[in-house]
């Protein structure tokens, strides 16, 4: 009778045959997680609108181009070579100046900050230039406050100054070669030729780190992901499904930040768009695995976010080379960006948009994320482990 009751021996599933890979079970949650993901309205703004907001914002908000910084010429002397030294100030395009004849007049506009410095040509200027160098010619006061912009004010200055002295024969040249500075890789030295390639990665750390992070926690949060987590798909199955589509919609992203970087902000893509490919692919293994091991430990929507802003968008935004040089930073923080995957893909960003394809430059920054990508991985497919038990 028991025997007649029970399941037949041929029918029993073992628990490790339900636990296998199925691509039938993969291919069932991937369609069930694209399916919720493009009927979420934040999802596909986060993905596709967003990106186009923060990279118009970096192309044309953000800039570190200085041109037509406001200054002011005091002109103490009257003499006809002051005259042929203000013109000089007022013929170049990186100046918006002011002329004026009592210092008076500039000193407190430099300290409400309507301009950021000011030349004094003095009163026995023409002594000065007949000395030949025994005295400075010129006085060039800044706003020390912003130091990159005082340094930019001053240097350029003198440079006028010098250029003009040059003009009049009074100096000889102390050496019989001229000396012509070349740029490679952004011969304009347009800002904005760098920091979009950079802004790709910030857009696809947002998508990656962030989206994930908050999605997958909405589930827990809503119960769903217990309801997942208790049928036959195995965990590697549930965390596929779980990424594919996002990782998706972060190359689409790519595409479409790539096509604006090239077709509007006049970027060049020197290099090649499968290598830009595989660069994006292989950076969304770690973003993604991020996000996900955040989602696994928080199981809260708004934690989630806190900690992927905190440990995901504003390291890859601060601490990548995208605004800051890593050189620059003092040596226990540029240890610390070796573990920020967004430091290789901004590199290799920068590489292949201006450069070209570098093997060189790419092989170790690809072996980078994919190792960040792989520790996240396993850390986040252990916590979700726990949580089933």
């Amino acid at each position: 009778m028991n025997g007649s009751n029970g399941p037949r021996p041929e029918q029993r599933v073992p628990l490790e045959a339900m636990r296998r890979f199925d691509p039938k079970r993969l291919w069932a949650l991937v369609l069930k997680e694209s399916l919720q993901a493009m009927r979420d309205p934040s999802t596909l703004l986060i993905a596709f609108v967003l990106p186009v907001v923060l990279l118009f914002l970096f192309a044309y908000a953000v800039s570190l181009d200085v041109r037509a910084v406001r200054i002011g010429v005091v002109q103490e002397s009257q003499s006809a070579s002051a005259h042929s030294l203000a013109a000089a100030f007022a013929g170049t395009r990186y100046l918006n100046v002011t002329f004026v004849h009592d210092r008076r007049e500039v000193a407190d506009r430099v300290v409400s900050g309507s301009l950021r410095g000011f030349v004094v040509i003095p009163q026995d200027f023409e002594q000065r230039l007949a000395n030949r160098g025994v005295q400075p010619l010129v006085q060039i006061i800044t706003d020390g406050s912003q130091p990159n912009t005082a340094n930019y004010v001053t240097n350029y200055a003198q440079g006028v100054v010098q250029t003009w002295r040059g003009g009049l024969g009074v100096e000889a040249p102390q050496a019989g070669v001229t000396l012509e500075p070349r740029y490679w890789f952004n011969a304009e030295l347009e800002s904005r030729r760098s920091l979009v390639p950079g802004a790709i990665a910030i857009v696809m750390t947002i998508i990656g780190t962030m989206l994930t992070a908050l999605v997958v926690a909405r589930e827990w949060e809503r119960g769903t992901m217990e309801a997942v987590l208790s049928t036959p798909a195995s965990v590697v199955e549930i965390l596929i499904g779980k990424l594919l589509p996002y990782f998706a919609l972060g190359m689409l992203s790519t595409l479409g930040a790539t096509a604006l970087a090239v077709f509007v902000f006049d970027v060049p893509l020197r290099g090649s768009l499968a290598a830009l490919l595989l660069l994006s692919a292989t950076f969304m293994v770690p973003a993604l695995g991020q996000g996900l091991l955040i989602s696994s430990v928080t199981r809260n929507q708004f934690l989630a976010a806190q900690i992927a802003l905190f440990s995901g968008f504003l390291p890859a935004f601060m601490l990548s080379g995208f605004l800051y040089e890593i050189d620059a930073m003092p040596a226990p923080i540029r240890a610390i960006t070796w573990l920020i995957p967004a430091r290789y893909f901004v590199s290799s960003l920068k590489t292949i948009f201006l450069a070209g394809d570098i093997w060189a430059v790419f092989v170790p920054n690809l072996l980078a994320m994919a190792g960040i990508g792989i520790l996240f991985f396993l850390l986040a497919k252990r916590a979700t482990r726990k949580n089933l038990e």
